[in-house]
């Protein structure tokens, strides 16, 4: 899925079995507010990377740091060979997990 696909937030909630209060606190939206969406409402662009990185790129959002940002920009900008490698690698290992 590309980053610029667009999810149906209600079709993917129900893959994962999921009910809305579920799906959406773990993005931080409340379930009216997540309905609303699923209902048709314009979904801010925040609210769809959240939901590709929590429910599509399954990333425990909860156990990322203000710091790792940090570094991967520094990495991105003042070392960027290095900086593809390690996503290399770090691709390659999880294609080796699965």
């Amino acid at each position: 899925m590309k980053a610029t696909d667009k999810i149906d937030a209600r079709e993917l909630r129900r893959k994962l079995g999921m009910n809305q209060q579920q799906f959406w606190s773990k993005l931080g939206v409340t379930q009216s507010g997540g309905s609303r969406y699923e209902s048709g409402r314009n979904m801010p662009r925040p609210v769809q990377q959240l939901l590709r990185l929590v429910h599509v790129e399954q990333i425990d959002i909860q156990k990322v740091k203000r710091e790792d940002f940090e570094v991967v920009e520094y990495l991105r900008s003042a070392k960027p060979a290095l900086f593809k490698d390690l996503k290399k690698d770090a691709k390659a290992a999880l294609k080796s997990k699965k």
